[in-house]
């Protein structure tokens, strides 16, 4: 695997940045004899945290996550978060995981339902204490979604 990410390369670059390829796997929690390991033996787990090494060595200013946190064991989750929170390009993730949300987003787009979106820079502990602060504790509370009837 650590040639699949660094084409058997010392040194590779990742964004702007030149660094030790076997560094750059190990970020990724492959150590040792793990970086030897074929690709095509990996776990899920292992293939994620793969994946993410090869996406963000392609250095690019922008992630777009949707529910990044499904089905991640323990380690590629801890994987993720460190390498969005060293990630100098803007990532925009789309979560239910709150805990998730909390470690790693500076700002947050909100849908608060009836077609009202809502801007905030923060984290989404400050979110839910702003959203209280202006909208009232029931607002804290999920809701089920109601829907209209369409009209022709």
């Amino acid at each position: 695997l650590w040639e699949v990410v660094s084409d058997g390369l010392d040194f590779i670059k990742v964004g702007n940045v030149e660094m030790p390829s076997r560094a750059y796997v190990s970020a990724f929690g492959f150590k040792g004899p793990d970086q030897q390991k074929p690709a095509g033996v990996l776990s899920g787990g292992e293939r994620n945290r793969l994946n993410l090494a090869l996406t963000l060595k392609q250095g690019g200013n922008l992630l777009l996550l949707d529910e990044p946190t499904n089905d991640l064991d323990v380690e590629t989750l801890s994987s993720l978060e460190n390498a969005l929170l060293e990630f100098s390009g803007c990532a925009v993730v789309i979560s239910h995981d709150r805990w998730f949300l909390d470690r790693i987003a500076t700002h947050i787009l909100a849908y608060e339902g009836e077609s009202k979106w809502f801007w905030f820079e923060g984290n989404f502990e400050s979110y839910e204490e702003n959203k209280i602060a202006r909208l009232g504790i029931d607002a804290a509370r999920p809701h089920r979604a109601t829907y209209r009837k369409l009209t022709r």
